[in-house]
């Protein structure tokens, strides 16, 4: 399965903690990750991350892409709702692709925990 690793500034800890908590679900399948949430995961994890572009010069549009094209099969957002980001558009755009190409896609721990379990 190709997975699909983003977190606004606020959230990178959490999915990084995340990612590191699950590390044995997430090591069987092919990563990819926004830029410094990607270099973050390898850091902490030694996990293998294709890491795109940092989201606000290009890595949400990287992803959506990718998206489109049908090579990613599930994404994990880590969305910061409480802050406007100057790249909302692209943010929005990667949503609307994950939800036309019917991605699963966790914007939360919450909902990261249900799909986790389906790797």
């Amino acid at each position: 399965m190709r997975i699909g690793l983003i977190a606004h500034d606020n959230k990178k800890t959490l999915l990084v903690d995340f990612v590191e908590c699950h590390q044995q679900q997430f090591a069987a399948h092919i990563l990819y990750a926004t830029g410094h949430t990607g270099q973050q995961i390898m850091t902490r994890t030694g996990l293998d991350v294709h890491c795109l572009l940092s989201g606000p010069m290009g890595g949400d549009q990287q992803m959506g892409s990718r998206i489109a094209e049908g090579a990613i099969d599930m994404l994990f957002f880590f969305r910061d709702p409480l802050f406007a980001h100057p790249h909302e558009p692209d943010v929005t755009a990667l949503l609307r692709l994950s939800d036309v190409r019917g991605i699963p896609i966790a914007t939360n721990p919450a909902t990261a925990d249900a799909l986790v379990h389906l790797l």
